[in-house]
């Protein structure tokens, strides 16, 4: 598994997930790695390999997810020759591959029962066999297992296996999402844009503008820490001038005013019942690339509340245009006068020069 195995936070919430890692990495002890996409579900697992007494031995990866059912047990066990069409030679599976060092298996929560029950069997007994063997293989291999699933929900309805689940969580550590790790968007920002400048051959950071860091702290991030890594390497090299901090950021690839449409029974689909339907083509978009809308329950002066509203929507868009004010005017359906008006009332002319 290769991956730069750099852990970038300040928060409470995800230092003491590390920790928690380190202090279980000598045991060798079976470890559930919990968190939504992009938490660093395979970072905490190559710590609890690397810590170990193992560190020197194999750790192996499997994505449950990314084989069919049918070539899954094959995978983790092996087989032999003609165990099966296909299988022209013996294979060791991945049990095999990872003796006296780690497996780590990530999406859990999709494995088959049918593969579920013979996982069992191996971390109970210590033993695979081979697809088509008659005889099973002693192993030691300690497992680390990670999912995004709610494992015991799943263990309730009967999809996954409890008796499976009690044996894998000797220890369960579970990620914080980016939105609740106070302090860390700015950190891993900095961290990101500046290595991003060093690729680039930047004599300097420039560093980013104020409203840039204030759209990135009030985004809610749900790809976590890989969407904020594409957030801020996309917005360094898109930005044309090395010399002025980075003043626009676009947090959705896919916007697009020649984004197609998706077709009406796909609509149909994405939008869950009782939800609103999402706003008509040429409004603001809640993708992240503005504030996010008022809270109406909180406004207790709405002149205030509008004009810091028209202030995001201008800041942004002359962040996006590169302060070209009549390019701005022109996305805004503004006239010239009326954006410098803007520009004057908010504030924002210091900022642009």
């Amino acid at each position: 598994m290769e991956r730069e195995n750099q852990f970038i936070g300040q928060s409470g919430a995800f230092l003491d997930a590390v920790e928690r890692a380190s202090r279980a990495a000598p045991m060798s002890r079976p470890v559930l790695i919990i968190g939504e996409r992009g938490t660093g579900k395979e970072l905490i697992a190559e710590r609890l390999h690397r810590l170990s007494s193992r560190w020197g031995e194999p750790l192996v990866t499997m994505n449950c997810a990314a084989l069919p059912e049918t070539l899954i047990e094959a995978e983790l066990f092996g087989h032999e020759a003609g165990a099966f069409t296909g299988a022209t030679k013996a294979r060791a599976g991945r049990f095999e591959e990872a003796d006296q060092g780690t497996l780590f298996l990530d999406e859990l929560g999709t494995l088959s029962m049918g593969a579920q029950e013979r996982l069992l069997r191996a971390v109970e007994y210590g033993e695979v066999t081979r697809i088509g063997a008659s005889r099973p293989t002693r192993v030691d291999v300690r497992i680390v297992a990670a999912t995004n699933d709610d494992l015991p929900a799943l263990a309730d309805s009967g999809e996954f296996r409890a008796d499976l689940l009690d044996r894998l969580s000797f220890e369960v550590i579970t990620l914080p999402p980016l939105r609740v790790r106070e302090g860390d968007v700015g950190v891993l920002a900095e961290y990101f844009a500046r290595r991003m400048a060093a690729e680039l051959d930047w004599r300097s950071w420039p560093g980013f503008a104020p409203h840039v860091m204030t759209q990135m702290e009030d985004y809610a991030w749900p790809g976590n820490v890989r969407e904020l890594r594409n957030v801020v390497e996309r917005a360094v090299y898109r930005w044309d001038d090395p010399e002025t901090p980075i003043s626009h950021a676009q947090f959705d690839p896919f916007e697009s005013p020649w984004k197609p449409k998706a077709p009406p029974h796909r609509i149909d689909h994405a939008v869950p019942s009782g939800a609103s339907a999402p706003p008509a083509s040429g409004g603001v978009q809640p993708n992240g690339a503005v504030p996010p809308g008022l809270d109406f329950e909180a406004v207790d002066d709405l002149r205030a509340a509008v004009d810091s509203h028209e202030r995001a929507i201008v800041e942004h868009a002359l962040g996006k245009h590169r302060w070209n004010q009549r390019q701005t005017a022109k996305a805004l359906g503004l006239s010239y006068d009326q954006i410098r008006h803007a520009i004057k009332k908010h504030g924002l002319m210091e900022e642009g020069e």
